[in-house]
């Protein structure tokens, strides 16, 4: 009886001091990333992307966003197809780092393909960068759809070489 007396209390002990240790969210990352929760839903629409000769190919986009790990980071998940065809299927996980006091960008493509990047909020518009070249910009339109918008940098100009209208599903 003594025994069992003694376990409980040792379980007890370890279970309320590793209550007290809980650790909270980070607060200043939660901060950050609330300023993009007006993306955390379902999209869904369609876009073009202009590829090496010049041409436009239509597309059918599939968004999904969520909060996650307590608020400090932003999952999305991407889809596209045309004519019926996976095209794009992507997914990103959007943090804040304090340190660098910018949102990265971890990216991982079906191609096996995946980085790190560097974005920011700058007004209501999400910029993110693949690198120096090329930027996207995604923000909310006057019509409250999801507008973004892929531009690659030629000389000291801007091409757009993407774009995207998606409606909240």
């Amino acid at each position: 009886m003594r025994t069992l007396q003694l376990t409980v209390l040792v379980i007890l002990f370890f279970n309320l001091q590793a209550f007290s240790q809980m650790q909270e969210g980070d607060k200043d990352a939660q901060k950050e990333i609330a300023k993009l929760a007006y993306l955390v839903r379902d999209w869904e629409g369609t876009g073009w992307m202009m590829i090496q000769d010049g041409s436009k190919h239509n597309f059918k986009q599939f968004e999904k966003i969520q909060l996650k790990l307590d608020g400090t980071a932003l999952l999305i998940e991407g889809r596209g197809y045309t004519e019926g065809k996976l095209i794009h299927d992507a997914m990103a996980v959007l943090t804040y780092s304090k340190e660098d006091a910018h949102f990265n960008l971890n990216s991982f493509l079906f191609s096996g393909r995946q980085g790190k990047f560097k974005a920011e909020l700058m007004g209501e518009k999400l910029y993110w960068y693949p690198n120096e070249y090329i930027r996207y910009i995604i923000y909310l339109n006057e019509k409250g759809q999801w507008y973004e918008t892929g531009e690659m940098k030629r000389g000291e100009s801007w091409f757009q070489f993407i774009e995207m209208t998606l409606d909240k599903k």
